[in-house]
């Protein structure tokens, strides 16, 4: 008897235990979009709505040791890198995924939590972009990421179209997806450069009052692999994760939970 397959993705990130973001966001993103979510954790990070108390690294032998064990069995069609504190991990992160021929690679370039504490150690900055970016296929940078990785200030709605062709230069080619939340326009307007095709898309969204933000831009990232491992291509993937983030964060408004940020609702589709 032929039985089914599943699509698969695979997050390598850190945990956060409050669930809103890291891999616990990653995991939920997966399973409402219809893909087998498995996990590589590289860091526990003691965070909640509040705020980061601390970080404890997993040791980078073990970190690549899970990616080739879920790789090695269960494999995956698309991988979603999040928070790789260090340039040792981001080394051997890269040199790890090199050895398995998957081409759908999502990198969030997560430097700093919602609630502004840092998540990257400062030399791995560089790293990450020099060493990592340019052996993906997209990156899923904010305002403040993407400030990071340019050098400079991004003072404009007008200026994010040219802003993702240089992160795309910059990082080795790389297809960019940029977020806008930073930026104080009434409405949301994200931009992804389709490296392969040369084009620019203009995702709009209505801007939702809510501080439920905790986790956007991993639910967002996570969003775009499953989308990916479905088969769909590059432009669809990006509209498709930009509708499921815009509905998350409209049904999370509705509820409380903690003290600061609060998640998204990853689950809206399926919860009445």
């Amino acid at each position: 008897m032929n039985k089914k397959t599943y699509r698969r993705v695979l997050t390598i990130a850190g945990s956060d235990p409050s669930g809103g973001a890291g891999l616990q966001a990653d995991l939920k993103t997966f399973a409402a979009c219809g893909c087998y979510g498995a996990s590589a954790v590289v860091a526990v990070v003691d965070e909640n709505t509040v705020g980061v108390t601390g970080i404890h690294p997993i040791p980078v032998d073990f970190v690549t040791g899970q990616i080739r064990s879920v790789l090695d069995d269960i494999g995956a069609d698309a991988i979603k890198i999040g928070m790789l504190h260090s340039s040792k991990l981001i080394h051997a992160v890269r040199d790890t995924i090199a050895r398995y021929p998957i081409k759908n690679i999502v990198l969030d370039p997560v430097m700093v939590a919602t609630s502004g504490d840092p998540l990257l150690e400062p030399d791995a900055v560089a790293t990450l972009r020099d060493a990592l970016m340019p052996h993906v296929r997209i990156i899923t940078p904010n305002i403040p990421e993407a400030e990071l990785l340019l050098g400079e200030k991004i003072e404009s709605q007008e200026s994010l179209p040219d802003t993702t062709r240089k992160l795309s230069e910059l990082c080795g080619g790389v297809s960019v997806l940029l977020k806008a939340g930073h930026l104080r326009a009434t409405e949301l307007t994200d931009v992804f450069y389709n490296a392969e095709s040369g084009r620019h898309i203009i995702l709009r969204s209505r801007r939702c009052d809510t501080a439920n933000t905790h986790g956007t831009g991993c639910t967002l990232s996570s969003a775009f692999a499953a989308f990916l491992a479905h088969g769909n291509d590059l432009d669809r993937a990006a509209r498709l994760a930009k509708d499921y983030i815009t509905a998350a964060i409209e049904a999370g408004a509705e509820y409380t939970i903690g003290h600061g940020n609060g998640p998204v609702h990853h689950f809206h589709a399926f919860w009445q």
